[in-house]
């Protein structure tokens, strides 16, 4: 019989992973905790997630082992937490390594006092040395236990230090929106842009698409050239690289090198969903076809391999498969010659396979050096006909791997990155009309609003047709800007009505008077050793800083002046950070732009009203948001006294409260705008 331990009853695939392990796991809760309390024994808290690599390889190497288990159980309450699930547990505890001093990543492994406050801890650990440190934690916990609980103590008591004292928030409070903060914000990125290789400077390598949605809108706004230049190029280059798959679509979470070559090939929704929104702006921002492929491609792979009859999307796509690193994505060349027959020859060098194989093991990691016209043109060979045999190579690797052993697959659905990849999807619809993008987000908005939305509160995941887990201001957050995106793309007062409803929610449960921000958790949330902010954006934009967009836009859509004015003290109390760190707040930069630049609703109405609107969308405006009204209705504030004049379909172009004289053509309201 297999051992099974106390995770066997979980949901979380990630937890499931770890059932069968010797080491007596528990998930969090109060009875685990309860019982470090009980036996007055150090917790080992072990945070990770269904696609990590190296919490596999950890897994493998020290829980799966007996020797190590044994001193694990004997000396520890071992508990396992699936940081998507709890990210304000993590959040906590990651704080806590990096205020040791340690660098932080995942698997995360921190020591506890029974009370919960940490002392020690660290990342991955080789078996060794996993074991010593059990050994030495252990014997320290027995002989100088007032030492520990006096550190962690410390700990905890600057995880409860206020962030607006640690980050002097407020210091500006006064001073007006500028775009001069925009600009300080733009050159101080400028020294992190990497002009080899795109992206930011080092390695490894992540998309962080926020940085590049900031940098398109200063760029529009600014008119600078080379803001616009350095977005084309990354966008190119993380296109064209390895981290992006060549064959199907969609993007790997990281690349380990400079070059956008090697990825860490787990896929992530919340990465895919933010690259599509990019990419679909890019494509209205320059015109650019590249950008028009990839989004395509990405959106299709989205639908093939992560989302559920019901348009609801999984969480992430392993990087292992057959107990290997990117197994299912990486190709011999004897394969590759196999599938591809007689035409291989021009499709290999394309993509840069070679004989002895680019990357480990014999195998390559198939990549772009050049776009299609540049290599036609070095290989002086015919265009039309290349790219006719290129998307047939592509059909037939595609259906190649198909037959192979899959990636295992983290099935559970979250709100908030479900919400990402619906606002991507939104923003694909505006950038190309197809309608099969709008019932997509349709049906993902039933998800939001009746499948994990009580009519009370709002849950975090969903598994087993279960909802759990309360959600945190980044699931309400949001879920409140892909409800907006929705309402701009369907006019469904449904969607705005219920993007209104969950920031009333978040104000009253999650929004701290005194310091003008919005905590992480709810206040009825489960009271852990810190209530968080989060302040700086990581891989999924900071969750304060999507609620100063969305009040932003409530507050006009739905003529609610509270809103604007929260959304503008919580800038306010931002705003002198942009110069300083625009790398880590380039989402507030995006928001910024909305306050330091004139923001546009136009409302456009009458028989043509859609055809119009499209029209508008092929112009890469960020500072509009753009609705169309077939015909003349009451049922939004924002609509109200928009009437058809003449009988002719006509746009109202307005701007804080008032509308410029109503136009009938989408040239005459370009003209308002930029006047």
């Amino acid at each position: 019989m297999p051992k099974v331990n106390k995770l066997i009853h979980e949901s979380s695939p990630y937890l499931l992973q770890h059932a069968h392990n010797p080491v007596n796991w528990q998930a969090w809760g109060e009875e685990a905790l309860n019982q470090a309390q009980k036996e007055d024994k150090p917790i080992i808290l072990s945070i990770g997630y269904a696609a990590c690599h190296w919490c596999h390889v950890m897994e493998h190497e020290s829980f799966e082992d007996e020797e190590v288990a044994k001193v694990m159980n004997e000396n520890y309450i071992c508990i396992k937490l699936d940081r998507e699930e709890r990210p304000d547990i993590d959040q906590i505890y990651m704080d806590a390594i990096q205020t040791m001093g340690l660098h932080g990543g995942w698997p995360l492994n921190v020591f506890l006092i029974p009370n919960q406050k940490p002392f020690y801890g660290g990342t991955y650990f080789p078996k060794n040395k996993w074991l010593e440190i059990l050994d030495k934690v252990a014997i320290a916990f027995q002989s100088s236990r007032n030492q520990l609980e006096e550190s962690a103590n410390k700990f905890a008591q600057a995880l409860n230090a206020a962030d607006g004292e640690k980050l002097s928030l407020g210091a500006l409070n006064a001073e007006n929106f500028n775009s001069k903060i925009l600009s300080e914000a733009y050159q101080k990125l400028g020294s992190f842009l990497d002009w080899d290789n795109g992206g930011t400077l080092g390695a490894p390598k992540f998309p962080m698409p926020v940085i590049w949605q900031f940098l398109m809108k200063y760029a529009f706004h600014s008119q600078n050239p080379e803001a616009k230049k350095a977005l084309e190029f990354t966008l190119t280059s993380l296109a064209d690289g390895g981290i992006y798959d060549q064959i199907g679509g969609g993007f790997a979470r990281y690349s380990v090198d400079a070059e956008w070559f090697a990825p860490h090939f787990e896929k992530m929704l919340y990465d895919n969903g933010q690259l599509i929104s990019l990419y679909a702006d890019a494509f209205r921002f320059t015109k650019n076809p590249y950008f028009k492929e990839i989004f395509e491609d990405s959106i299709r792979f989205s639908a093939r391999e992560i989302m559920d009859p019901y348009c609801r999307f999984y969480s992430a796509l392993d990087a292992d498969s057959e107990g290997e690193e990117g197994k299912f994505y990486t190709w011999t060349y004897t394969e590759l010659e196999q599938i591809l027959g007689d035409k291989a020859e021009p499709i290999l060098k394309f993509y840069n396979a070679t004989e002895k194989g680019n990357w480990e093991n014999g195998r390559n990691i198939l990549f772009r050096h050049s776009s299609i016209e540049d290599f036609c043109k070095a290989e002086k060979i015919d265009q039309e006909k290349f790219k006719a045999q290129l998307i047939e190579a592509k059909d037939s690797l595609l259906d190649a791997r198909e037959d192979r052993v899959r990636p295992a697959m983290d099935d559970k659905i979250l709100t908030g990155w479900n919400a990402l990849q619906m606002k991507g999807i939104c923003d694909a619809y505006k950038a190309y009309q197809d309608k099969k993008y709008k019932a997509i987000a349709q049906d993902n908005f039933v998800f939001l609003s009746e499948f994990v939305w009580d009519g009370n509160q709002l849950f975090r995941s969903f598994k087993n047709e279960q909802p759990k887990i309360k959600a945190y201001l980044e699931d309400y957050a949001l879920a409140i800007q892909a409800s907006i995106s929705l309402f701009e793309i369907s006019s469904d007062s449904k969607a705005l009505d219920f993007a209104e409803k969950l920031t009333n929610y978040a104000i009253q449960n999650f929004y701290d008077e005194k310091e003008k921000l919005f905590f992480y958790t709810d206040k009825s949330s489960e009271k852990l050793i810190a209530r968080k902010k989060e302040i700086f954006d990581n891989v999924i934009p900071a969750s304060n800083s999507v609620m100063i967009e969305n009040l932003h836009w409530l507050g006009i859509l739905k003529g609610n002046s509270s809103f604007t004015e929260i959304s503008e003290q919580m800038l306010k109390q931002i705003q002198h950070l942009l110069p300083r760190e625009p790398k880590f707040l380039a989402n507030y930069a995006s928001a910024y732009a909305l306050k330091a630049f004139r923001s546009y609703d136009i409302v456009i109405v009458g028989t043509k009203a859609t055809e119009l609107q499209k029209e508008l969308w092929s112009h890469y405006l960020p500072n509009t948001f753009i609705m169309a009204i077939p015909e003349e209705s009451k049922d939004q504030l924002v609509w109200k006294g928009k009437e058809i004049i003449n009988t002719k379909t006509t746009i109202y172009v307005c701007e804080n409260n008032a509308c410029q004289q109503p136009v009938y053509s989408v040239d005459d309201a370009l003209d308002q705008i930029r006047k």
